[in-house]
């Protein structure tokens, strides 16, 4: 990954429900998780009909888990190194 399509992530980083983002990559599962709150406790979730599971508090939005991640990729990316 380059530092120009990290920076390409800037404007959506900075629309996100939190200024703090905590991401987490299970490569075995293939999933995905941004929490938006730490710590979060999730009284509610919702699983979109794309596998993204939406994690909510008292109503707000604290997380989101992705399934499939590495299959929504535009590019694949490949230890490190884009295929």
């Amino acid at each position: 990954m380059t530092v120009e399509q990290i920076v390409h992530w800037v404007p959506q980083l900075l629309s996100m429900p939190s200024r703090n983002v905590w991401s987490t990559y299970d490569e075995e599962a293939d999933v995905l998780y941004l929490n938006f709150k730490k710590p979060s406790h999730a009284d509610d979730s919702e699983l979109t009909s794309d596998d993204i599971l939406v994690r909510y508090e008292q109503g707000e939005i604290v997380g989101i888990t992705v399934l499939n991640a590495s299959k929504r990729l535009g590019e694949s990316v490949v230890e490190g190194k884009q295929q």
